[in-house]
């Protein structure tokens, strides 16, 4: 006969291996290495907490720490790879296989080990894409989490960062799988009860807090002349334009530019009240001169940022704000609604070829995709309409008709060189290139040209909408490349007659006054402006304090 419970009986044996290292759910410092050791076997499949923002770092450390000959061949799951102890785990031969979503600090590391053979790859997933195979073919054995604080009964306060954790614990918990929680402090009462104590097997209060990453923070002082001008025609020839009051904002000194314009040139341009209202996005500090103007309505986050904090639980109009008068942030929820909510996602890559495929991989460095695929993405599964996606499907179609589909904006925004003077624009992305390299099936690719309909650039907007073939794209993203290798080989009479059709348009076509390109136009021109917009309420990481 077949026995139904395995997976129970596993469980309980590893739980009965470990009695004399806890009390309770309680383990103390010095045994959690031992304890990893019994509760992990070989070839298991882990989710080591790492998020694009929280990592579990104190459970890294010890993970690093168990015996290779007791603990091998794991196959780690887990969306982001931040830590230098992550990369740890494959160089030891704790971890063997290697599924993930963004790797960030770790892109060029992975790329070693990849290149060595250290790491046998499974997949570089969207986040979305990895949190839905936790619950079909990917479901962690043991999950190691982090969380802000518990109770003795597990109850888990995950505070503002909350990001991956509730979808870890679900698809672990509910499989029979074991679940370990690193936390700040072990108190009488959490706040809240982010995750019930009945789905949590063990924690320990970490040495330190757990670290947190201030990836959306950008300085003020750092955004130039350019990426203003590319933010005034972002404003005039899509916002104003197409009215998408739904949409998330990707990371980058471009899109932080058109958040400190809103309050200024926006406001000239009449938008107020009229794009840009609901969002998708994490915290971004740049936005508060928006929302201080009255631009937003409401914000979910994908997780939280360092400094943030106050700010937000001051403004739980904005923010989805816990009774206990927290940040209640939560990865899976705003990808879904990045995907299927928002009518606009606007963002920068390192790459553009001649069909609109983006990509950020170089030639040494894998950083994964993140969210960006998920928020650049035509979701065929959308029935709901809104101005902004009508406007564009029909736009696309060519036609108008009650079977036109919409189609979500995808804008892409690059300066026509990078740093280093290295050109965006290229005939072939670098991906395709280390695809063959690495022996990939598939090469990585950040958002496909199909799902791009826009690319602005100093020179420019390429509106891919109204291109109807291969050539009138290929034209068009030559027409805003610049004085790149791939812009100055435009056929020049086919651009202008794009320009003409207003495929391509201009600075000028769209009557923007180059010489207002200017930093006075910003709303803030400093972290120091942001924390006098913010009331006091925002306090900036260290290092970007410099008064």
């Amino acid at each position: 006969m077949t026995d139904w419970i395995k997976q129970k009986k596993e469980r309980a044996r590893r739980l009965e291996e470990v009695v004399s290292l806890v009390s309770g759910k309680e383990v103390q410092l010095a045994d959690v290495t031992a304890l990893l050791e019994r509760v992990i076997c070989s070839g298991d499949r882990v989710c080591l907490e790492g998020d694009n923002q929280k990592q579990a770092d104190f459970l890294a450390e010890c993970l690093t720490q168990v015996d290779p000959s007791q603990v091998h061949d794991l196959h780690i799951v887990q969306s982001g790879l931040v830590l230098s102890e992550h990369l740890d785990l494959f160089r030891l031969g704790i971890a063997r296989k290697l599924d993930f979503s963004y790797s960030g600090p770790q892109s060029a590391a992975i790329a070693r080990a990849l290149d060595q053979g250290k790491i046998e790859l499974g997949a570089i997933h969207t986040y979305i894409e990895l949190f839905a195979r936790y619950f079909v073919d990917l479901t962690p054995n043991v999950a190691l989490i982090a969380a802000v604080s518990a109770d003795r009964k597990g109850n888990l306060y995950t505070g503002p960062n909350t990001e991956d954790t509730p979808t870890i614990v679900e698809a672990t918990a509910y499989k029979n799988g074991i679940v370990i929680a690193q936390v700040n402090k072990i108190v009488d009462e959490v706040p809240r009860i982010d995750i019930p104590g009945d789905q949590i097997d063990f924690i320990v209060q970490a040495p330190k807090p757990f670290y947190v990453e201030p990836l959306f923070t950008r300085d003020p002082a750092a955004v130039t002349e350019t990426q203003i001008l590319m933010a005034m025609i972002a404003l005039k020839g899509i916002y104003a334009e197409y009215r998408p009051r739904r949409l998330n904002h990707g990371i980058g000194f471009a899109t932080a530019a058109i958040e400190l314009l809103l309050p200024t040139y926006g406001e000239q341009l009449g938008l107020r009240g009229e794009v840009a209202t609901h969002w998708a996005l994490n915290p971004h500090p740049t936005l508060i001169p928006a929302i201080e103007s009255g631009w937003v309505q409401q914000i979910h986050c994908f997780g939280s940022e360092v400094g943030m904090d106050r700010y937000m639980s001051a403004r739980p109009d904005v923010y989805f704000i816990g009774h206990d008068g927290t940040l209640r942030s939560n990865r899976l929820l705003c990808q879904n609604a990045g995907l299927y909510a928002c009518d606009m996602f606007i963002g920068s890559t390192l790459q553009i070829d001649l069909a609109g495929n983006s990509s950020t991989v170089t030639p040494d460095r894998i950083a994964g995709f993140g969210g960006a695929p998920n928020m650049g993405a035509d979701a065929h599964g959308r029935r709901h309409v809104s101005e902004a996606w009508l406007k564009a499907g029909h736009e696309a179609a060519g036609s108008d008709g009650p079977l036109v589909r919409g189609r979500k904006l995808v804008v892409q925004m690059v300066e026509t060189f990078g740093e280093g003077m290295k050109p965006a624009f290229v005939e072939e992305l670098d991906s395709i290139a280390l695809a063959r390299k690495l022996g990939m099936p598939l090469a990585p690719v950040m958002i496909f040209g199909d799902d791009v309909t826009h690319i602005v650039t100093e020179e420019g907007i390429a509106n891919l909408l109204l291109c109807r073939n291969a050539d009138d794209v290929e034209q068009a993203i030559r027409g805003v490349a610049g004085y790149t290798p791939v812009g100055l080989a435009r056929d020049r009479a086919k651009v202008e007659a794009l320009r003409e059709r207003g495929v391509i348009r201009r600075p000028e076509d769209l009557g923007i006054n180059l010489l207002q390109a200017d930093r006075n136009l910003l709303a803030a021109r400093s972290i120091r402006d942001l924390v006098t917009w913010s009331d006091g309420l925002y306090a900036p990481p260290s290092k970007f304090r410099n008064w």
